[in-house]
């Protein structure tokens, strides 16, 4: 049988895989367009200090032609977006542009503001560090230094692919805890129907088998033998009685762990296998929990007859109980063949069953009925292939009633 749950891990591992391929795509595309806009930035600032080379130049001659001083100045003018710093070799500032200054009232003369003089150094700082420099050669003597920061625009674009994919990964993230949540609630209807429907079709029998009991004590049949009949008729009803209960809120009681899980080996040990021994290893305090007794030793049953199953022959299960901090614990083990650790949490999952004939039905609803009736947790704690499983289940424990009667 095709094992699903193989085929959900591997497929989520394949659309791990696909989405970490789609975002490096993605993201060295725009690392491209970046890396394309900044190359293109880089070449303006040459044409930008070549046309700053040519204006001195140009006032250096005895008659500087109009045309060309007014078309580099159109060059430099023209550059409202690249923020830039032109310095001498002695680190003086010449000329800047397009920097968002802090004293406004300046409006552009840095030599009246200090404030603006401080904030265009510790610029002039920061870019001294930065590759974005071009050396202008005056003369041969002459040297003066272009720095400059990449525009906003270019800035936003280098920002935007990271922007995009957070918010990618929060829509997939939505989606996915949107779809669960759908999912889930589905399955919880399903199981609230099988179990109802269950309850519904074994009520009728049992009232049936239940009038036959009585025929038979009249019709002389050994007392004895009727006696264990009306046992296992008594249960079957407990047994619809506990399918009842699955979708409705059961009445919780102030009840001792150590009575339940006594009651529910003690009911097992008749049915089982002489080969395999039962041991019970009660605490020596009782351990109170708020708790449904008829559901609980439902979930105890499951997991001894889960620890019969994974034995096959012979073998033994071991059940204690105890007090961990604040919690009632009760530990399943077993010598059985054991559970990979890969699915240590699958075994709760619905419809995953070793079994050729099992349902996969009865740790969902153990996980179930602890989980979300209980409050507590189900889970295996350890596991050896050839050696056995051990189940934990774990309740808090609580020092009074809580609006209800002692079982």
């Amino acid at each position: 049988m095709i094992n699903i749950y193989e085929i959900r891990r591997y497929g989520k591992a394949a659309l791990l895989l696909t989405a970490a391929a789609m975002v490096a795509v993605f993201l060295y595309i725009s690392n491209g367009l970046v890396n394309d806009l900044s190359t293109q930035e880089r070449e303006r600032m040459e044409i930008w200090a070549d046309a700053t080379k040519q204006i001195v130049n140009l006032g250096a001659t005895d008659e500087p032609s109009a045309v060309d001083f007014d078309f580099l100045l159109g060059i430099i003018e023209r550059n409202t977006t690249i923020p830039v710093l032109l310095t001498d070799d002695d680190g003086n500032i010449l000329q800047y542009r397009n920097f968002d200054l802090p004293d406004k009232s300046a409006e552009g003369d840095i030599v009246d503001s200090d404030v603006n003089m401080a904030f265009l150094k510790d610029k002039l700082k920061q870019l001294s560090a930065s590759p974005n420099v071009i050396h202008i050669v005056i003369a041969p003597q002459t040297m003066q230094h272009l720095y400059y920061e990449d525009s906003t625009l270019l800035k936003r674009l280098s920002y935007y692919p990271y922007v995009q994919l957070l918010v990618m990964l929060a829509f997939i993230a939505v989606v996915y805890f949107a779809v669960l949540s759908t999912k889930k609630a589905e399955q919880n209807k399903v199981w609230v129907g099988l179990s109802k429907e269950t309850a519904h079709q074994l009520g009728t029998p049992i009232s049936s088998l239940m009038a036959w009991m009585e025929l038979l004590a009249d019709m002389g049949v050994d007392p004895e033998t009727v006696s264990e009949m009306n046992k296992d008729v008594n249960r079957l009803s407990m047994i619809a009685s506990r399918f009842s209960k699955i979708g409705s809120r059961p009445k919780m009681e102030f009840c001792d762990v150590n009575l339940i899980v006594s009651a529910a080996a003690s009911y097992m040990s008749t049915r089982i296998s002489p080969r395999i021994s039962l041991t019970v290893s009660l605490y020596a305090e009782p351990l109170n929990v708020s708790a449904c007794p008829p559901l609980f030793e439902w979930v105890m049953e499951n997991l001894i007859k889960n620890a019969v199953d994974a034995i096959g022959g012979s073998g033994s299960i071991s059940v204690s109980c105890f007090a961990d901090d604040a919690m009632a614990v009760v530990e399943v083990s077993d010598s059985g063949k054991g559970i990979p650790r890969k699915n240590f949490k699958n075994v709760f999952n619905p419809g995953f069953t070793t079994k050729s004939r099992g349902w996969g039905l009865g740790l969902t609803l153990a996980k179930r009925i602890i989980e979300q009736y209980h409050k507590g947790a189900i889970f295996v704690k350890d596991s050896t292939i050839g050696r056995g499983t051990t189940f934990r289940i774990q309740l808090p424990l609580i020092s009074q009633p809580l609006d209800s009667d002692k079982c």
